[in-house]
This record gives C-alpha cells, sequence and structure tokens, in this order.
C-alpha cells in the first residue's frame, strides 16, 4: 500500500527524483516536498535519492475507492471547461483511467446534442456535472450510496449547476422514462446484471456509454448489451481499462 512522505529538499531536480523513484503523486511548496511513495520504495531509499534526513512517513488514503491514489483533488478539464471536485471519498476524481475514457465518450456524445443525461452510479457526480458543464440543460444522478448523493450534490453547488442536478438514490430502476444518453461508469460484474434495467433508461436511438470494464471481460459485457438491442458503435481503451459506446437499435 503507498505511504504519504513529507520532506524538505534543496536539490534542484528533487521532484524529478521521486518521479524517478516511483512517486505515485508529487507536490511541492518552496523547498516542502509532499510525496505518495509506493511501498516498494523505502523512506531510507527517499532520504539517499534526496540527500535529506528530514524525511517524514504517514499513512496515505486511497482515491476512487482504492484505484487512484493522489495527495488532494485536483480540476477536472472538460474540453476546455474546468470542474472543481471536493475533497472526498465518493468515486470519481478524475484521475483514473475509467473516468477519463467516459468523459471523453461523453464529449463526443454531445455532438448529437442530448437535452438530458443519465448518471447510473453517479459516485461523486463527475460524468453528470461535466455535462452539465458542456451544456447539456439537465442531468439525473443515481446512486445507491447516500455519501455518494451527498458529494455529488456538493459538488454540484461548488460548480454552480445544482439547479439543473436531479439526484435519486438507487440503481436505474429508481427512476423512470428514458434519457438520449445514459452513462455508467462502475464495474463489469454490476454493469452485466444491470444490462435490462439500463437498457431500459435508454431512449429512441440513444447513446449508452459503459466504462469501468476491464479488457479481459469486455466480450462479455458487450454480449450481454447486445442481446438486448444495444450496438457498439465506438470502443477506446486505456491503461487496461474499456470504455463501449452503444446506441439503440429501436
Amino acid at each position: 500500500m503507498p505511504y504519504r512522505l513529507e520532506t524538505s529538499s534543496g536539490a534542484a531536480d528533487a521532484l524529478n527524483r521521486l518521479i524517478d523513484l516511483g512517486a505515485l503523486d508529487v507536490e511541492m511548496s518552496g523547498t516542502r516536498i509532499t510525496a505518495l511513495m509506493p511501498d516498494s520504495v523505502t523512506p531510507a531509499q527517499v532520504s539517499t535519492t534526496l540527500s535529506s534526513a528530514d524525511v517524514v512517513t504517514s499513512e496515505a488514503r486511497a482515491r476512487d475507492a482504492g484505484s487512484v491514489w493522489v495527495l488532494s483533488p485536483r480540476p477536472v478539464h472538460v474540453a476546455g471547461r474546468v470542474l472543481h471536485l471536493i475533497d472526498a471519498e465518493a468515486f470519481g476524481t478524475g484521475q483514473h483511467p475509467t473516468t477519463a475514457l467516459c468523459l471523453e465518450a461523453l464529449q463526443a456524445a454531445l455532438a448529437d446534442r442530448p437535452d438530458r443525461v443519465l448518471d447510473v452510479g453517479t459516485g461523486s457526480g463527475v460524468l453528470a456535472l461535466a455535462a452539465l458543464l458542456l451544456g447539456v440543460p439537465r442531468a439525473t444522478g443515481v446512486d445507491i450510496e447516500p455519501e455518494a448523493l451527498r458529494v455529488a450534490a456538493e459538488n454540484a453547488r461548488l460548480n454552480g449547476v445544482h439547479e439543473r442536478l436531479q439526484l435519486t438514490p438507487g440503481g436505474p430502476e429508481a427512476v423512470t422514462g428514458t434519457w438520449p444518453l445514459v452513462l455508467a461508469n462502475v464495474l463489469a460484474a454490476p454493469l452485466i446484471e444491470m444490462a435490462p434495467a439500463l437498457v431500459r433508461r435508454v431512449g429512441h436511438h440513444g447513446r449508452l456509454v459503459l466504462s469501468g470494464i476491464p479488457e479481459s471481460v469486455e466480450p462479455d459485457v458487450s454480449r450481454a448489451y447486445r442481446r438486448l438491442g444495444m450496438h457498439r458503435v465506438d470502443m477506446q481503451s486505456r491503461g487496461g481499462w474499456v470504455a463501449l459506446v452503444l446506441q439503440a437499435s429501436w
């Protein structure tokens, strides 16, 4: 498990040295450096590399449900817009490949000018908020975790779009009606399990963006949705993860 490290170093290339050691994240304020280091790198190695005996370590905290480690929240850049997120443990910082792939697929899907978006498993709300910032009039986010809904609401207020975001507890079955664009960045097993409910939320010739899919199980996820009348129009991969863009045949 990674750990947090703080140190002072006069070396001009201290940041580069830490990155070369395998740092997961690095921040610098004056001569004070804070870094997230993998447990394969010992504090003694850091001291030797930086020629500094002033090394203080502490426990690190995971971001994105343990899949991304960052020192502090970063603004998420979406097509020239900046999306700010509060420091909370709800899934979705924009740093993980699954979220980045979903954001890219979202931007491409906006060429069809959807008037509303449904974000299933909204987490921090990053996808729904990105859609709103990019001009979609309204978004709905659903999540089974009450804390995620609280965080998404706070992020919506922070970005000034709270009046255009509706949040509902539960999964895709918790809402009624259809949407021209549905987003779901969760995990492969829930995506397969939720397939019938998700497909019922997709409108006439609507699009469905799925992410959180390991490359090894992409065929299983695709098969579940093809059987329900969805056709694949795009697939992108990064870092061993896949995002699918599907379109309704009806």
